[in-house]
């Protein structure tokens, strides 16, 4: 697996939260049985920036904790012979993030961890339009976060 990791944001620390991202990763995609090499960019921000994409790509003028742009949504680009499997972008705010770790108890590597493994399974063409979809996607996260042992602690 090729992974970029891109911090635009100076709020949080982000020391060992690479490995987290990596590892959630790598895991999810083994869960689901995805062998072939893969491109995945995960980039940090604080909520300013996410307000901003969340408003101009879904129109809801407010912060969230995690986007996610699926490259293999609509036309697909053929990749040359050799080439990873581009499956896009995750976009997590850490300001969320830290935010959220705090209000649920948990560590902000179990929270981070758990919207990456969110983030991924959107850019596998995993959604929660529809109460069976959100308990499918709900049921394969905890699977990664159990695997990992990032359960609530």
């Amino acid at each position: 697996m090729e992974l970029y990791i891109n911090n635009e944001q100076n709020r949080v620390d982000i020391a060992g939260l690479d490995t987290v991202v990596r590892r959630v990763l790598e895991t999810g995609l083994e869960l689901l049985e995805i062998e072939d090499p893969v491109e995945v960019g995960v980039t940090f921000v604080d909520d300013a920036a996410i307000k901003e994409l969340n408003c101009q790509y879904r129109q809801i003028d407010q912060a969230t904790d995690v986007l996610s742009f699926a490259q293999e949504e609509g036309d697909v680009f053929e990749q040359p012979p050799g080439a990873p499997r581009l499956l896009g972008d995750i976009v997590i705010s850490l300001e969320r993030a830290q935010e959220q770790s705090e209000t649920f108890n948990h560590s902000l590597a179990r929270e981070v961890g758990y919207l990456t493994a969110h983030g991924l399974l959107h850019l596998l063409g995993y959604d929660h339009q529809n109460t069976g979809d959100k308990e499918e996607m709900r049921a394969l996260e905890e699977q990664i976060m159990a695997r990992l042992n990032l359960t609530r602690d």
